[in-house]
Formats: C-alpha cells, structure tokens, sequence
C-alpha cells in the first residue's frame, strides 16, 4: 500500500485501537492484553500525547520479539499495608502493571482516603495523563510519578546524563468544567515529542535540547549529541530527581545510572519504576462543593484580565481535552512516514494494516 508523503493521513481512534491490539497480539501478548495496551495508546494518540501512541508500536513489538518484555507476566503486590502497596510488575508491559496499580490505589484510597501505589519491575506505558484519568473517574484526585526508560538529563551543570524526563501527573476532578489535568516532563520537552518531530521531519525549538559544547540542538535526528534541557534551569532539575526518588528509589525501580534505555537495549529488563496516589474526596469533603468550588476557581483563571495581545488563558488539559473530542469527530491525524512504517510492520507481522480516512494537510 502506498501512503501520501509529506501530509497526515487519520485514522478513527476505535480503528486504531484495533490495528495496535492485532498487532500486540500476533507479537505474543495474551488477546484481552493487547486489547488493553491498544485502547490506552490509541487514548494517548486521542488526546494529542503523539509521542507515546502509536508511534512507540515498532519499538514496543521489536522488545517483545526480542524477550526484552515478559508476555505473560505476573503483576503481584509485593508488599502492602492499609494505604500503600508496592507492585511487582514482573517484566510485564507498563501499560498492564501501572493499570493495575490505578486500580489497588483506587481501592485503597476507597478504605483508607488514601492509596500510594509504588511500581517496580514495568515498562514504559505512555503519558502520565492517562492514568490519572482513571483515578478521576473515582470522584478522586490522582497523582503520578515516573522514571523514564532513558537517561536524557544531566544533573545540573554536568554532563553525565543520570536523570530522564521523570513526568509528574495530577488530574483534579471539576464539575460542569473541564477537569484539571497536569501532564508534564521535568525537561523542557519529553523525549517522545522529540521522536514525533523526527519522524515529521520537523526541527526542535531553540531550548529543547543542548549539545555537549553548550550550543542549542535544533535537529532532533541528532538528539544523540546532546541532551534535554530541565524546566526552569536548577529547579527542573530538583524536581526530575525527586519524582525519580518517589517513583524508583522508593519502591525498587531502577534511576540513575541502573536506567536501562529501552531506545539502544531491546533486551535488558529496565525495571521502570512508576507511582500512583489517589486521595478521595470524600475524605476530605463533599465532593460536589470541591468540584463546584474548582468549577469557579477555573472560570475566575480563564476569565481574568490578561496582557496585550493575548486572546486565551488556558487552563492545564484544556488542549488535550479539546483534541479528544475532535479527534473522536474528524480521526487522528498521524504523519504519513508514520503511516508507512506501520505498513510494513503489519506486512511483516502477517495482520491487517491500519485502516486510514482521507489525507489531509496538517
């Protein structure tokens, strides 16, 4: 099949869902698995979170193939009291354990008011967001750490890159309003964003990324020349090693220099440390009066008197909200050299390729 060049094609999320699954699936994972891992990036590609859709399928399949990921894994409770667990995820895909994880913290959270679930032993499973969704869901607010599956960072003033992009996540429920959902890497841009660029054949934005000289590093071809840049300089920094404290360290995860990455090594278990809290409203107070105060605690934000020039305050989720429902309206838009790869994955693979809707320019 030949794809368009230079443009996005679309496709509908539940056909890409489908196309993932099939593919996970004649790769080795159980059905119900694959179909869960399908649904959840075919939700990351859905909001706009393009770099860990899709895009990660060919990598994901060539670890699975090449028994870098445990297929039939076995996702157990290590340890636990009343308000905690640590998770074992047994070499299993990120997606699976860190499900799991939402649910046990939702659980706990629903005893206790209270649930922190650490993870260790999983993979890479996509962006934060999606996971503290599912808490929201609860009449909960969700919190989530990570250490990412590759070292881009160094610490502050060095070279040596010891740290990753380290995402932090808090979903706030609203009540007629959007809700409030944070999504953000402690660098300047995920590294995920940097591949989708690539793929696009697009350049980096001056601030992204450094070479080793100190100059900025535009092209994200050579991203392997340099490193990403923390947010807000030393603070960023501070904040990427004390979400990889609580999301590895604490629960058994690898960080530093034990961080396997899962782009060169397809083989090694990376023992992605990941966390979960979930704090129940009703633990703290009605949750129609905290959800109608941060309804007009968002109106007065969105409402408030703003600089020349600007047309719109927004607020954290607004935009992934907004994709999500167009994008269930018009597809997902995925750039053509994308679609191409995709193409051959299912050719080599022996499945159905990915359905797509008309081309249209991005």
């Amino acid at each position: 099949m030949t794809r368009p060049d230079n443009q996005f094609v679309r496709a509908e999320v539940s056909e890409l869902a489908r196309f993932i699954g099939c593919a996970l699936e004649r790769a080795g994972l159980p059905a119900a698995d694959a179909a869960t891992v399908g649904g959840l990036m075919a939700e990351a590609d859905l909001q706009g979170s393009d770099g860990h859709g899709v895009i990660r399928l060919p990598q994901y399949v060539k670890r699975i193939r090449a028994g870098g990921i445990n297929v039939r894994p076995d996702i157990r409770v290590a340890t636990e009291q009343a308000a905690m667990a640590v998770l074992d995820g047994d070499n299993g895909m990120g997606h699976l354990v860190v499900t799991r994880a939402v649910e046990l913290a939702v659980e706990k959270a629903r005893a206790c008011g209270i649930g922190w679930v650490s993870v260790r032993a999983s993979n890479h499973a996509g962006p934060a967001s999606l996971y503290v969704r599912k808490v929201m869901q609860h009449d909960m607010v969700g919190l989530y750490f990570a250490v990412g599956n590759a070292n881009h960072l160094p610490p502050w003033g060095g070279l040596e890159m010891l740290l990753s992009t380290n995402p932090i996540a808090v979903a706030v429920p609203a009540g007629t309003e959007p809700p409030i959902v944070l999504d953000m890497a402690t660098t300047v841009a995920a590294y995920g964003k940097v591949k989708a660029l690539a793929k696009r054949g697009e350049t980096m934005p001056e601030g992204w990324m450094m070479d080793r000289e100190g100059r900025p590093l535009l092209d994200p071809a050579r991203a392997a020349e340099g490193f990403l840049l923390p947010i807000g300089g030393y603070k960023g920094y501070g904040l990427a090693l004390v979400a990889g404290l609580l999301a590895g360290t604490l629960g058994g995860g690898a960080m530093g220099r034990d961080v396997v990455d899962f782009n060169q090594n397809h083989v090694t278990p990376t023992n992605t440390g990941q966390a979960i809290l979930a704090l129940d409203l009703k633990a703290f107070r009605d949750p129609d009066v905290f959800k109608a105060d941060v309804d007009r605690l968002i109106r007065d934000i969105r409402n408030s008197e703003r600089l020349p020039g600007v047309e719109h305050i927004r607020l954290p989720g607004e935009q992934s909200h907004a994709k999500r429902k167009l994008y269930s309206e018009t597809g997902i838009p995925i750039a053509a050299a994308l679609a191409r790869d995709l193409d051959d994955l299912a050719s080599d693979l022996g499945i159905e390729p990915l359905q797509l809707m008309s081309p249209v320019h991005p």
